[in-house]
């Protein structure tokens, strides 16, 4: 879900890939500095992919009820289509939260393609970049699935 978009404190990408053990799949990132000079070479070396995409996941979530983001998404949506109001922007990006988990694997990632311009994570945290014009994007493209759907 996440590559090509996270990079470690040195500036590295991270890569996905897994390893079973005991039969059990574990998935994780590695970073590229891990890979090309062994572990220790870079602060933060691997992270489990599930907790990292639940924490991106978690964040864009957060992002979807936040009113400014909600009015900026509104603003970009409208200079493609004035047809589309305020209240149209809101409930698009709130209808997204409960069907995530319906998604398939991969317009799951998809949209955050289309929503995370990059993900910096370091000893301190995670770092979210938004793509603003992603999310006027997605709200355009699940109004206009609405009014499909209603019609």
């Amino acid at each position: 879900m996440l590559k090509g978009l996270l990079f470690g404190p040195d500036g590295a990408a991270f890569s996905p890939t897994h390893t079973r053990k005991g039969g059990r799949l574990y998935r994780y990132y590695v970073s590229q500095t891990v890979l090309k000079h062994g572990a220790g070479s870079c602060l933060v070396g691997r992270v489990p992919a599930g907790e990292i995409e639940a924490a991106v996941i978690d964040q864009l979530r957060a992002v979807f009820r936040q009113p400014e983001i909600v009015a900026g998404t509104w603003r970009a949506a409208r200079a493609q289509d004035d047809g589309i109001t305020e209240p149209d922007a809101r409930t698009a990006l709130q209808q997204l939260d409960p069907l995530w988990d319906d998604l398939f694997p991969a317009e799951q990632a998809r949209i955050v393609a289309l929503l995370v311009e990059r993900l910096d994570i370091g000893a301190d945290g995670l770092n979210v970049r938004l793509r603003v014009d992603g999310l006027s994007g997605l709200a355009r493209e699940m109004i206009i699935g609405a009014t499909e759907r209603a019609a």
